[in-house]
């Protein structure tokens, strides 16, 4: 039986010190291990080198797998499995292996009866429907919504329509240079009581969550462009 496991490292949401988001286990844990899997080389080597400042770069093995892997380069991946190797799975942003390329290989893993162990950290879904005050007992997230303005406008009708009839808190997000445009779209289309929360730069300094209903939206002063953001919505 091999020894081998699969830890899923979450990282920071933005600039804010680590210390404030993850627990000093997931720092013994990346310091432990040098073969890791990622989505981007630069921003897991930036976030390896803030939390163990300490660890030789040099000594680090980065495989990348992004939406954009084929089939050749991931079976590279697997063989590290096969060789019983101990990985490190960091996202770009948050919890690996949610809405995260990550979930492929967390998946063989499983299928080769290999330990996968998820780390505690931050999680923008979870916490801006924390913060929402909306449905937290049934909720569904769809990640991002079409980006063309007819299917857009047809997908948000849909959830909102779902949302009424059965009680879930439906949660999405948008590329960050379009929030704005999304609020502009959610204020046309929906109705006046369904309630919108945008959690934006979510464990920042900077953070700014808000609920309001759409009618309150209409007269709310806003500026979410270029910041990251989760949507939640619910309706009556």
């Amino acid at each position: 039986m091999t020894t081998a496991k699969v830890y899923l490292i979450p990282s920071l949401l933005g600039t804010s010190p680590h210390q404030r988001v993850l627990p000093d286990y997931n720092i013994k844990v990346i310091e432990s291990i040098n073969t890791f899997v990622v989505e981007n080389e630069k921003s897991a080597r930036k976030f390896i080198k803030q939390v163990c400042p300490e660890k030789v770069q040099a000594d680090l093995e980065i495989y990348i797998l992004d939406k954009d892997t084929n089939a050749k380069d991931l079976f590279d991946i697997i063989k590290l499995l096969d060789q019983g190797k101990t990985i490190g799975i960091i996202s770009e942003a948050g919890l690996p292996a949610v809405a995260d390329p990550g979930a492929q290989l967390v998946k063989v893993a499983q299928e080769k009866r290999i330990q996968v162990v998820p780390l505690v950290g931050p999680s923008s879904i979870l916490m801006a429907l924390m913060a929402s005050g909306m449905n937290g007992q049934n909720f569904a997230f769809h990640g991002y919504l079409p980006i063309d303005k007819t299917d857009r406008k047809k997908r948000l009708s849909q959830l909102e329509a779902e949302s009424s009839k059965t009680g879930i808190a439906q949660i999405f997000m948008e590329t960050p240079y379009r929030n704005n445009q999304m609020i502009d779209d959610l204020v046309k289309l929906l109705h006046g009581e369904t309630r919108i929360c945008v959690a934006c730069d979510i464990t920042l300094e900077s953070e700014d969550i808000r609920t309001r209903s759409i009618k309150e939206w209409k007269n709310e002063k806003y500026d979410f462009h270029k910041r990251p953001a989760i949507f939640v919505m619910q309706a009556n």
